[in-house]
């Protein structure tokens, strides 16, 4: 233990003090961006995380790493979130007497599963699906 202590005083560190990186990727807000401005613009579509990562020029797991790091999510999960919002527009602009249903929006953003879009939207907006779209 004296040694320990003898080498930590000999050779000074912060590898107890100093705070973990999050990202060491190197993937700056710039590619972040086009990640997002892919996802933006394709959300309606079947995209996969390679589809992105190759849009903005790096690896899938890259493109993960730089999400965790700088945004707190990952690209399916920024993916999910802009598709629940475009879904939440669409449910306050819809027409019940037109034949606009909950399960059709769901499905129309990626929502394969009614039950789990109607879990989800209601933990985000505080109420059901339904209730947006007859209000």
């Amino acid at each position: 233990m004296m040694l320990v202590s003898a080498v930590l005083s000999a050779f000074p560190n912060t590898g107890l003090t100093a705070t973990p990186r999050l990202c060491c990727t190197g993937i700056g807000p710039a590619t972040l961006r086009r990640a997002e401005a892919y996802i933006d613009a394709h959300s309606d579509e079947p995209i996969t995380l390679a589809d992105i990562a190759e849009d903005a020029g790096v690896s899938a797991r890259a493109l993960q790493q730089g999400f965790a790091g700088h945004r707190g999510t990952t690209p399916t999960g920024y993916l999910r979130r802009v598709r629940l919002e475009r879904a939440h527009r669409e449910l306050q602009a819809a027409d019940p007497t037109r034949g606009d249903t909950v399960g059709q929006i769901a499905l129309r953003w990626g929502f394969a599963k009614p039950s789990r879009f109607a879990a989800v939207y209601r933990r985000t907006y505080g109420v059901n699906p339904g209730r947006t779209l007859n209000t």
